[in-house]
């Protein structure tokens, strides 16, 4: 894994600075390799590192142990993922001395079978599928029998890592292969005999540091922290696993662990309350680091700043946050973890982020955290791996615990303490930052033993229920939505799934996985598949397939491009699109070229078609809204391979590792004309809501015309994507009778268009069917365009939206309307070309 060499930890800016950090200290490399492993729990089973009683180490328990017998595995279907321990072995349960509680509780599990209803296919995998429900039941009852519940298990961070309390400081550390700890850092001065850490018979190991004697704590805030192992595989120095917060010092390559605790007038305080769940959401998927115009790392202070009122100006309802977690390879993009409870210190303090997620919140901004709980850095120095000197302690020993092509460590999610260690790592982002929900990333690795690797999903059930799956992970996802909707009921939870495995939205009492929204990923690759052909080879069936090939009553975001395409290697849909013709001719004061006019439509058609008929919610990565040219690229050094051969690096630029968004803001600009597309798109759907109505109906795709015509709640979709023909006087089906307007053109000059339509015009239905509606109207389609008419009802909140053809789109301090209740909607049956509810 390489390393970038520095990193920006800028001061705060909310109300305090924040407390510098020590200059680094050196840390012992571990060595060599190791074969020794450690028991690993089924579910439902108590594994051997309880540590209920546990809460300071100055409070102890004398009551006795009570032992049972670990519940013997069954063999069932597609059970491939756990391993049965020793029928001597015995598990403790010791009293919970905890005080503190939270009211608030998982509600306990339902009947698991309203699957069967909703999909009957699912009867022939019934074994499989109660299998899978009865040993999430399992773990649940486990849990409550010896955790507590749910709520206090996923409350981990206040057993282990760094817990405050009046009298000192408690650190507690899992690491069964370690046969000697020590608590070493800048508070007592890296010495290894200082502060010696006690193991017990669950591999805990723990310290309890008094205060000093003038009642100061006895680790000063900011100092560096490591504990010191004697492990099999060597001395190892390691970050603490529930670090809150880790530095990487100029000019050094690990990082350190830092002890994070502000005086409380330094600590950020919440000051607005979180966003009610919307009804459709629209995200706008962003990074932080690479936020800014300049060419350098962003904080979270500038985004907040700068970034948050752009998106709320745009329409966006919610900010998708990559590369929270903290990393050390910055190239990674935020998706090789180190440090799973610290957030990134490139861009600043964990009170930065607070007071970020603080001010989303005042301007009615969800926050979604895109989350990885798929798999973890294999870096042995600032991360999980190898943290006991163990192949196997947090992930999977051998080659099942290694992602051959993500070059990365495989949780085993059949271990108490692991299921113990992500719960509570989804249940800390919640609780003390106050994310409104979570992007589950990599989730169709973690379901499948083979990771979805060189292998084709074709909807065979078969694919979804067998001896592939792993369902220690499907219970862990279970287990972990559980715990997000049982004590968060607003908060959202998003699964990345290309496989499409049924029940992946359905809830858990009903005997599904538990998401709200699945990823609609084959949109995307989709139009890329598109945009490879010629106008000509375009199907209108195939794209209408595509955006509405999803299961019923499982909810999708769906979206044209994500950072996926934007990486280098890879090309966005402008760049697809325009080309080199991008770099010469998106001024306004030059002719555009037939490559930039065909671009400057298809972009906005391809969008706006993702966004009305993909899902129920939709995604946009950050720039993209506006056609952002080139590609990203981290800063990277030349990597030297084993074999001798060198991968050219870009000197460490950070020039592609940034968001133009002064080109989407200049006038003069044809990039203007499409973010101001994008903006009342999103305007038009908070206003028609028109993603979750009920009423949903594809009523033309027509192959010779290229038309594709639809209706969503009031709204009648025209695209027409022919390269030549305009068509005038072109009758479309509609629903209700009435009057119609043009309440979205593509073609408006504003948005970059030719301005063929007047949109003052009125449309008055004919009675008579046609194309399958009772009524119909007569349009003007030109030639790649996308135009949308919505009824013109009495009702002063129905009323159309008024495109403006000045620069001024709408007002942004005027609420939009919140759209009527709809039911849950459906898929389009392949042979049908109506679109029921999704």
């Amino acid at each position: 894994c390489l390393f970038v060499g520095k990193i920006v930890a800028g001061s705060s800016s909310y109300d305090s600075e924040a407390s510098t950090t020590a200059t680094s200290g050196k840390v012992l490399v571990p060595g060599g390799d190791s074969s020794f492993t450690t028991n690993v729990l089924v579910p439902g089973a108590k594994p051997p590192s309880s540590t209920d009683q546990l809460e300071t180490s100055d409070i102890v328990s004398e009551d006795p142990k009570v032992l049972r017998e670990v519940p013997e595995s069954s063999s069932m279907v597609g059970d491939t993922s756990t391993e049965v321990l020793d029928e001597q072995e015995k598990i403790a349960v010791l009293p919970d001395t905890r005080e503190k509680t939270d009211k608030r509780t998982v509600p306990p599990p339902g009947a698991g079978q309203r699957i069967y209803d909703i999909d009957p296919i699912l009867s022939s995998f019934r074994q499989h599928l109660d299998y899978r429900y009865s040993q999430y039941k399992r773990m649940r009852a486990d849990i409550d029998k010896f955790e507590g519940g749910l709520e206090k298990f996923s409350r981990g961070y206040e057993k282990f890592g760094f817990i405050r309390s009046e009298t000192g400081i408690t650190y507690r550390e899992w690491a069964p292969g370690a046969t000697r700890a020590a608590l070493i850092g800048d508070f007592n001065n890296w010495n290894p005999n200082a502060d010696v850490m006690a193991r017990d018979e669950f591999g805990v190991w723990e310290i309890f540091l008094p205060n000093n004697a003038d009642g100061s704590s006895p680790i000063p805030h900011g100092s560096r922290v490591k504990i010191r192992m004697d492990t099999p595989s060597g001395l190892k120095d390691s970050i603490p696993a529930w670090i809150k917060f880790a530095v990487q010092a100029p000019g050094e390559i690990p990082y350190n662990g830092i002890y994070y605790d502000p005086p409380e007038e330094e600590k950020y305080v919440f000051k607005h309350p979180q966003p009610k769940k919307p009804k459709s959401l629209r995200i706008y998927e962003s990074h932080v680091g690479m936020s800014s115009t300049e060419p350098k790392i962003n904080t979270y202070a500038n985004f907040r700043d700068e970034m948050l009122p752009r998106i709320k100006k745009l329409g966006y309802n919610a900010v998708q946050i990559m590369a929270i977690q903290e990393h050390s390879y910055y190239a990674s993009f935020g998706y090789h973890v180190t440090n799973f409870f610290a957030p990134s210190s490139r861009f600043g303090t964990p009170d930065d982020l607070k007071s970020l997620i603080d001010k989303a919140h005042e301007l009615g901004l969800l926050v979604l955290m895109d989350i990885v709980h798929s798999h973890a850095s294999n870096n042995t120095l600032d991360g999980l791996n190898m943290f006991d000197g163990t192949d196997s302690h947090y992930f999977h020993s051998g080659s099942r615990g290694h992602h051959w092509m993500w070059d990365s460590r495989l949780f085993n999610y059949g271990s108490w303490e692991v299921v113990r260690y992500l719960l509570s790592n989804a249940r800390w982002w919640l609780d003390e930052f106050k994310f409104d929900g979570f992007r589950f990333d990599g989730v169709t690795s973690m379901m499948y033993t083979h990771h979805g690797l060189q292998m084709t999903f074709t909807g065979n059930y078969n694919e979804y229920f067998g001896f592939a799956t792993d369902v220690d992970a499907v219970v862990y996802l279970m287990l972990v939505n559980d715990m997000i909707h049982g004590l968060f009921p607003e908060a959202v939870s998003i699964g990345e799934d290309v496989s499409g495995m049924p029940t992946f939205c359905v809830p858990i009492q009903d005997g599904g996985v538990g998401f709200d929204y699945r990823l609609h990923m084959a949109i995307a690759d989709k139009w890329i598949e598109l945009l490879q052909k010629r106008d000509e080879d375009w199907r209108m069936g195939d794209i209408i397939h595509t955006l509405t090939n999803r299961r019923w009553l499982e909810k999708c975001i769906s979206y044209a491009e994500s950072h996926d395409q934007a990486l280098v290697g890879d090309k966005t849909i402008a760049f697809w699109l325009m080309d080199k013709d991008m770099y010469d001719f998106m001024a306004l004061d030059r002719p555009a070229t037939p490559l930039i006019d065909r671009g400057i439509a298809l972009h906005k058609m391809i969008r706006l078609i993702t966004m009305a008929l993909g899902g129920e919610g939709y995604l946009n990565f950050m720039g993209n809204e506006f056609g952002h040219p080139e590609w990203i690229d981290f800063p990277r050094g030349d990597q030297h391979l084993p074999n001798g051969k060198v991968v050219p690096g870009n000197n460490n630029s950070f020039d592609k590792c940034r968001r133009r968004f002064d080109l989407g803001d200049a006038e003069y600009l044809r990039y203007h004309g499409l973010q101001e597309f994008d903006r009342a798109m999103h305007h038009l759907e908070g206003t028609y809501g028109f993603m979750t109505d009920i009423h949903q109906y594809i009523s033309r795709k027509d192959e010779g015309d290229r038309v594709i015509v639809f209706e969503r709640g009031n709204l009648v979709f025209v695209f027409n994507f022919h390269w030549n023909n305009s068509y005038s006087d072109y009758r479309i089906g509609c629903h209700k009778s009435g009057k119609y307007k043009i309440v979205l053109d593509s073609d408006d000059a504003l948005f970059g268009g030719f301005d063929r339509l007047d949109h003052n015009a009125e449309y008055f239905t004919f009675e008579g069917w046609y194309d399958d509606r009772p009524r119909s109207i007569m349009v003007y389609a030109p030639a790649r365009t996308a135009v949308v008419y919505a009824l013109v009802e009495d009702k002063p909140e129905s009323a159309p939206l008024k495109i403006e053809t000045t620069s001024t789109l709408v007002d942004d301090n005027e609420p939009e309307p919140e759209p009527e209740d709809a039911p849950e909607a459906a898929a389009e049956d392949d042979a049908a070309s109506e679109l029921v509810q999704s």
